[in-house]
């Protein structure tokens, strides 16, 4: 097999397991992180990765990238941060210069992974940064598909969901922001990846969105409450916090620290819903995503 493929994030969570599945599949793989990362010696000692070094926000690190390739897997990205600017100069600057050098190139497929979260009706600096970089995608020209996973967990890794499980486990009680009404459709790292790999056997694009989401929909109180169990912590009592309240510290939060432990971002994320159909994508594709009451118990303990 010919095709080289170029992933963005490739030593990320989701990243690693998408090298790892590829190349047993026979593809070339070339990756960009970034320096220093201790991860990328494994993937060139494991897998014969041609490994890049630096920053999607730079142009100067980006060109020349795509030369030689025929499909981008596109997912590096800002998740957290306190510097909200490199929301923009990251997700959607970086998103930028991988676009105009897969256009020049003549990339056949570009595949950008998304979030969610740009179904926001709150948007989040996150969430606008990433509705940007879709933005850019549609209107490069390029045949691509754009992919929007629900929130990922993983038997390791998956910044937001250990960030989750952090959060259940620091106090006697689980103080909770809001109802805990929103729906979710927490989504298997695998399920995800595997979706990503059906697109990358695809030769170009299908200038489409496709929801890569879990089987199961379910409330952000309820999943709270599976994980507590499946961490030995189900008699903990949650506390429900109003919405007003939860906003009026985050603000006060911001102005006096520096890693305010309440955000924005935080409350939009617990109050606002991330259910959505993946049917389209076990239509056209294949997916086949799981519940997560079957794959989510597979999760503990935690590694």
């Amino acid at each position: 097999m010919n095709d080289t493929i170029l992933i963005t994030g490739g030593t990320g969570a989701m990243g690693s397991v998408l090298v790892k599945k590829l190349s047993e599949r026979g593809y070339r793989l070339r990756v960009l992180t970034l320096p220093g990362d201790k991860n990328a010696g494994r993937l060139k000692t494991d897998f014969g990765v041609d490994v890049r070094y630096g920053s999607i926000a730079d142009p100067a690190a980006c060109r020349g990238l795509c030369d030689g390739v025929n499909t981008v897997l596109h997912l590096a990205a800002i998740i957290i941060t306190n510097d909200e600017s490199l929301y923009t100069s990251v997700n959607a600057g970086g998103t930028r210069n991988i676009v105009a050098q897969a256009a020049g190139a003549g990339v056949a497929h570009f595949i950008h992974v998304s979030s969610a979260s740009v179904t926001y009706p709150k948007p989040t600096p996150y969430s606008l940064s990433k509705k940007l970089a879709e933005e850019l995608v549609r209107k490069s020209r390029l045949p691509y598909t754009i992919v929007r996973p629900t929130l990922v967990y993983g038997k390791t890794g998956g910044q937001e969901f250990d960030m989750f499980l952090n959060y259940l486990k620091r106090f006697p009680v689980v103080p909770f922001i809001g109802s805990g009404s929103a729906l979710k459709r927490p989504v298997f790292v695998d399920d995800v990846v595997d979706g990503l790999i059906k697109l990358a056997c695809l030769k170009t694009g299908r200038n489409a969105v496709y929801n890569l989401s879990g089987a199961t929909s379910l409330s952000i109180l309820d999943f709270s409450r599976l994980c507590c169990t499946l961490m030995g912590k189900e008699r903990k009592p949650t506390v429900h916090l109003p919405v007003w309240l939860c906003m009026a510290l985050a603000t006060i939060m911001k102005r006096v620290m520096k890693d305010p432990p309440l955000k924005w971002s935080v409350i939009a994320g617990v109050t606002q819903d991330a259910d959505l159909d993946p049917s389209d994508a076990i239509r056209d594709l294949g997916y086949a995503p799981r519940g997560v009451e079957q794959m989510l118990p597979q999760c503990f303990p935690r590694k």
